[in-house]
């Protein structure tokens, strides 16, 4: 059985007042996380869409009698899955919780209007990260936004070795055989294309975007250039910016744009991307980066969903060439910055040198075969191992 997931005291929290929402990439853990919800109660009924007979129980409304929890697996692939789940709530929320799961699909319908509006929560489920996989289950208490990111213990290397080299899914990553990670990310990678993001867009061509996937690892950690992109796959600029969109929906990809500020010449566009499965990407400097990154999003995400503070992730570069990898924010405003490394080293300058211009207190170096915990000049210098385990 797999451990207990970081999210699943929240969401039984939640399910005392409204219904949940739990998205994220696919084999990302939604289902099991569900279900070790649903152990927890005395009854309820776990229905997906994708079976025959679950659709039917599901659109006759055959729920358990007395109080309960549902599960409604993949709901996004009825058509008028809002309005429906909508009704069903206001008709027996004083004896039914609902827990609606599904791909990333059920966040881009989510969008698609507000008649949900004040009747949920919505949770983003990440792949582990150093602190979960050390400690599964631990409940954290939440960081306090402008606070220092105090780590107060240091998880194993075998931890991070792990994460470097499968990635942070819990099949592979628990599983630990590079022959089933092989097999596991083909497959996954068929079916993202074959599967979701046809069933989103009306793709004709699946050739160009399994070029793309292909493209994109080499391009993690650098400012990402459509046109770059457009040139490599012989598309247009409109066709290219419209795929990338679809992968960051449905959560093969993000971006990060750079944060702008008035007494900096920063960039303005260009964002980067990044993988949710950073394994995928082949030079150790990126793939640590992509780790870094995927962390902090992490940490974002939880204090967003689970806390309701508006934090954004970012990463900081000037006219001039100066670059520190990420910015995290909180309410519009700079909290803490961090450039990642591969070894310990002093401080970069430009950690320095943005703070002064934007008023970043916390500054972090950080290094994934880093051995010292060191400040010089206002920078903590440290291993990952010890700034990974003070976040989720």
């Amino acid at each position: 059985m797999l451990a207990t997931r970081y999210l699943q005291a929240a969401v039984g929290a939640d399910l005392g007042h409204k219904m949940v929402f739990v998205a994220g990439p696919r084999q990302v853990g939604k289902t099991t996380l569900a279900r070790q919800v649903l152990a927890e109660r005395d009854a309820g009924v776990y229905l997906a869409w994708d079976r025959r007979e679950d659709r039917d129980a599901i659109r006759k409304a055959q729920w358990p009698a007395g109080e309960a929890l549902v599960v409604l697996d993949e709901l996004h692939k009825y058509r008028h899955w809002k309005r429906w789940i909508k009704g069903e709530f206001d008709a027996h929320r004083d004896r039914l919780s609902f827990l609606v799961t599904g791909s990333a699909r059920l966040e881009v319908y989510r969008r698609g209007g507000d008649s949900l509006q004040g009747r949920y929560h919505h949770y983003r489920l990440h792949p582990f990260s150093a602190a979960e996989l050390e400690w599964p289950g631990r409940a954290r208490a939440a960081v306090q936004p402008f606070a220092e990111v105090a780590p107060d213990a240091v998880v194993a290397s075998s931890a991070i070795d792990a994460l470097m080299e499968f990635g942070g899914f819990p099949e592979p990553l628990l599983a630990r055989s590079p022959r089933n990670l092989r097999r596991w990310r083909a497959e996954r990678l068929d079916r993202f294309l074959r599967e979701d993001v046809r069933d989103l867009e009306a793709v004709r061509e699946i050739s160009p975007l399994q070029t793309l996937a292909d493209l994109l690892p080499a391009r993690v950690a650098s400012p990402l250039s459509i046109n770059a992109l457009r040139e490599d796959l012989e598309a247009s600029h409109r066709a290219v910016s419209h795929w990338m969109d679809v992968f960051d929906q449905l959560y093969f990809t993000y971006r990060i744009a750079p944060y702008a500020a008035k007494r900096v010449r920063a960039l303005k566009k260009m964002p980067k991307a990044y993988l949710w499965d950073w394994g995928l990407v082949a030079e150790r400097g990126p793939r640590f980066e992509n780790l870094v990154a995927s962390h902090l999003l992490k940490f974002c995400h939880l204090l967003q969903d689970g806390e309701g503070f508006r934090t954004g992730l970012h990463y900081l570069r000037d006219a001039s060439g100066r670059e520190v990898d990420f910015l995290v924010t909180c309410e519009g405003k700079p909290w803490f910055a961090v450039e990642a490394k591969l070894a310990d080293g002093d401080p970069d300058p430009a950690l320095r040198y943005f703070a002064a211009r934007i008023g970043v207190k916390w500054l972090y170096q950080v290094a994934l075969d880093g051995r010292r915990d060191f400040v010089r000049d206002g920078v903590r210098c440290l291993p990952a191992r010890r700034f990974l385990a003070a976040l989720a």
